[in-house]
């Protein structure tokens, strides 16, 4: 399994993903679910990837294929506002799911790989788009600023309760942290390290991408601190009464 995340503010955009692909007893991979691309001085572009390891893979390289070799559906290049270059995405993705469906079915595994795009085009604003395994997609927008993909629901409550259109970057890039964190503690598919990309607006380029491995320690201050004072809160709330 996997936990992605992105959140659309005014300054800018925050992604972010965790790098375990499958878990088990005794064996756990590491893979990044984050492609950044930069197609031309006018746009930037974050992929984040959850669902089928090798069908995310190959859309990835038929993305970057087709920036070296554009076809008649075009390319990230191509692309003259953020939601066409979702269509795009979305069109190449169902295209390979539909190529290698049926075996991966025949064999018991699910084809479907779901997207989180983010990023801006010269002259628009960033944007954030959830792209699904059937090549639609929706769009964050300022009331639902965060979208998620993979194992979604330990890392949501935070995301609701704090993610606010107006808040600043920094502020959502720690709270990214904070969700991919639950997300971890109470599922074990879920694991380090995060990969976290910050993308002021306008900037046409990312401004930062950070790795935080386990042994990072703003990460396990951040972590330790989380627990404290969810704790301290709950200890604050009005007492049940049942008497």
């Amino acid at each position: 399994m996997t936990y992605c995340l992105g959140i659309c503010v005014e300054q800018g955009l925050v992604l972010a993903s965790d790098s375990r692909t499958s878990a088990g007893v005794d064996y756990a991979s590491v893979y990044s679910k984050m492609h950044a691309f930069k197609p031309a001085a006018d746009r930037q572009f974050v992929l984040l990837t959850a669902g089928n390891l090798a069908l995310s893979q190959q859309l990835v390289s038929h993305l970057r294929r087709d920036l070296d070799y554009p076809g008649p559906a075009g390319n990230l290049n191509s692309a003259r506002y953020l939601f066409e270059a979702a269509e795009y995405v979305g069109a190449v993705n169902l295209e390979i799911q539909n190529t290698h469906g049926p075996a991966l079915r025949a064999s018991g595994q699910s084809p479907d790989v779901t997207l989180i795009l983010g990023g801006q085009i010269a002259g628009q604003p960033p944007g954030l788009f959830i792209v699904y395994a059937q090549g639609n997609h929706a769009a964050a927008t300022a009331e639902t600023p965060f979208l998620q993909i993979g194992e979604i629901k330990y890392g949501k409550p935070m995301l609701d309760r704090v993610a606010r259109f107006d808040m600043a970057l920094e502020d959502a890039a720690q709270l990214s942290l904070v969700s991919l964190d639950a997300t971890a503690r109470s599922n074990l598919s879920v694991g380090l390290p995060y990969e976290v990309a910050i993308y002021p607006r306008d900037n046409l380029a990312l401004g930062k991408r950070f790795l935080f491995a386990g042994d990072d320690p703003f990460l396990s201050e951040l972590s330790v601190s989380w627990n404290r004072e969810l704790c301290e809160a709950f200890q604050q709330l009005p007492k049940f009464r049942w008497d």
